[in-house]
């Protein structure tokens, strides 16, 4: 309600003095009247200052309401200290409790329609009120990705230096889609994925100082995307536009989805998407033969292979696909060679796991989600490209209105060319001050940490003869199962399912699943930033617990 609003009243009851009520009323000249019921009556000096008092209460109110509906001052630095400080002292009181939550919402669908207004409001409100909004109704909602008992996905971490950078980002809140547009964004991405490629170990040719370089995209599916956009339009430049019906896009059944969305955005044809069966005998890696017959086969009906995927630390179980000799088949036929290492991508800065990515020579293009597992805050996927020139052939737009001296001179370098929006945000600051606050080191040591509680978890279910490891672990997944006390495959599959969902009711922990070979397999997923060894004994005894449950019943 606006004071300037003609015909305002405001009401105050007295509830200590029969509940006599206090009107306050905006007259059409500006003034503020306070009206008594003719019932009143002043008797002492107690009853005036009770009067004075609620009088004085109502035109406190009054002036607060006039404050917070005068004049809109959306950055006002007073308010966003005052404010900032606020947030920031949810945020941390909520991280010190975040393991009071349930780990996976337990909310029913449209749950939140019924607790909030239909229409936005029309006038201003406190933070205060939001903030207890945030509480009470938008936190039950959520799946707490940050739980230490957060088991399920691979992770999505979130960091001091993670959040400082993007509240740093967000403060100055400028749209870097040239270099122009300021300058310091698009040198410092520049700059922070040559950091990163060099302590990934890889190649020249993928650092900006070459002909190749790095970008950041929001996730891995964009990066795939315009990869793909920029290997379909280049071979197409050399056998014709009207062969994009040949063209042929290849990659193991364990390759993530992505890569088919990008496939249909792409105008590739369905039929020509090869999902290549990854051997169950090699940890579902995918087979240099199996590739090799797909290719010639296709050749020999005259198709065209253009584009292939692998991957480094698949989704369902961080397979690991051969690069070097992958490569080798893809250069003799090509083909644009991307490699997905959006999660096991980050521990390949550490020595011991950098084999993983041995042949990445072979590689036309790289990408790893700094926004899993190096502790920068969603969203920050690295592309690494060898030839930036497919890219901006294949994505550049200009007209007249983004035309500028630098960059029609060629002397430097517009991300608007190297992705599908024109607007970017900054997001290399949280990146940088990643890199900057924490060092390398520490950033290996958090890694093997993770992996270290996976051993863990690894070691105790294997221990227990009711279960078993599916795959060899590599990483911080574990992939394993609760067995039957009978040889069915269905039943197993049904009991796995049941164990998912009672396990995942509890609150307790969140874990989720994949199929392999069609065999239903639980995931075990370390990689929150407030994991400890305490979270993964917990978690293991609700499984034993819940397991036991089950068997009996079965």
């Amino acid at each position: 309600m606006r004071v300037s609003q003609l015909g305002w009243k405001k009401e105050e009851e007295l509830e200590k003095n029969g509940n006599l009520k206090l009107f306050l009323e905006l007259e059409k000249n500006g003034n503020l009247k306070l009206f008594l019921p003719l019932s009143f009556t002043v008797s002492s000096k107690t009853a005036i200052s009770l009067v004075s008092f609620f009088a004085f209460h109502l035109l406190l109110k009054v002036h607060t309401l006039t404050e917070m509906e005068g004049e809109l001052k959306p950055m006002d630095s007073e308010q966003l200290r005052e404010y900032g400080h606020k947030m920031v002292d949810f945020i941390a009181d909520y991280y010190n409790n975040i393991e009071n939550f349930p780990v996976l919402s337990q909310v029913q669908p449209g749950y939140l329609r019924k607790l909030l207004p239909d229409t936005a409001p029309a006038h201003s409100e406190t933070l205060e009120d939001v903030l207890e909004d945030v509480q009470k109704k938008i936190l039950p909602g959520v799946t707490h990705w940050q739980s230490p008992d957060y088991f399920a996905y691979f992770p999505s971490n979130s960091s001091v230096a993670g959040f400082l950078g993007e509240m740093l980002s967000a403060g100055i809140n400028m749209v870097g889609f040239s270099w122009i547009t300021s300058p310091a964004a698009t040198e410092l991405e520049m700059i922070v994925l040559d950091w990163l490629a060099k302590a990934l170990k890889l190649p020249d040719e993928f650092l900006s100082t070459g002909q190749g370089g790095g970008v950041i995209q929001g996730t891995a599916s964009e990066a795939v995307l315009v990869v793909l956009l920029a290997a379909r339009d280049k071979v197409l430049r050399s056998v014709g536009k009207d062969a994009i019906d040949k063209l042929v896009v290849y990659c193991s059944d364990q390759t993530h989805c992505s890569l088919q969305k990008a496939c249909q955005i792409g105008g590739i044809h369905p039929e020509n998407f090869r999902m290549l069966k990854a051997d169950p005998s090699s940890d579902y890696a995918l087979s240099p033969d199996t590739l090799s017959e797909a290719v010639s086969h296709d050749m020999a009906t005259g198709l065209i292979p253009f584009f292939f995927c692998a991957t480094i630390g698949t989704t369902s179980s961080t397979a690991v696909d051969p690069l070097l000799a992958l490569g080798k088949i893809a250069k003799s036929n090509n083909m644009w060679f991307h490699v997905d290492a959006a999660y096991a991508g980050s521990a390949c800065i550490c020595p011991e796991y950098r084999h993983y990515i041995n042949g990445v020579e072979e590689v036309d293009s790289f990408n790893m989600n700094a926004h899993k597992w190096f502790l920068t805050n969603f969203d920050c996927s690295a592309l690494w490209v060898k030839d930036r020139s497919a890219l901006i052939q294949s994505l550049s737009t200009n007209p007249e209105y983004l035309k500028n001296k630098a960059s029609q001179g060629n002397l430097v370098v517009d991300y608007k060319d190297w992705q599908i929006p024109l607007g970017r945000r900054f997001r290399s600051l949280k990146l940088w001050m990643v890199l900057r606050l924490y060092g390398l080191e520490k950033l290996q040591a958090y890694i093997r940490n993770h992996i270290e509680l996976a051993k863990l978890f690894e070691e105790l279910v294997a221990q227990d003869q009711r279960f078993e490891i599916v795959t060899t672990r590599k990483f911080s997944l574990v992939c394993f199962r609760l067995l039957p006390l009978q040889s069915n495959e269905d039943y197993a599959n049904k009991l796995n399912h049941d164990l998912l969902d009672v396990v995942n009711s509890t609150g307790k922990l969140f874990i989720s699943h994949t199929l392999l070979s069609d065999r239903y397999i639980l995931r075990f997923a370390v990689g929150a930033p407030l994991t400890e060894e305490k979270h993964i004994i917990a978690a293991w005894k609700v499984l034993q617990d819940e397991a036991a449950t089950l068997l009996s019943k079965y």
